[in-house]
């Protein structure tokens, strides 16, 4: 029963980041914490999105009261 749960937990171990780099398509045995260098960009981009999505909105739902 003690050989079950050491399988167990050296399988989750080893199954994990195998499982992470396999999500993010990335070569199974590399680095599955490493940043990749374009999230700052990404976050930029994805925000001024955010920003114009929001201020249509905003517009849209304030237009019958300005009529």
């Amino acid at each position: 029963m003690i050989g079950f749960f050491k399988g167990l937990v050296i399988g989750a171990v080893v199954a994990f980041p195998l499982g992470m780099n396999f999500g993010k398509d990335e070569p199974l045995l590399s680095n599955p914490f490493a940043v990749k260098a374009d999230i700052p960009e990404r976050i930029a981009e994805e925000s001024g999105r955010l920003l114009k999505a929001t201020k249509r909105a905003i517009h849209e739902a304030t237009k019958p009261l300005k009529q």
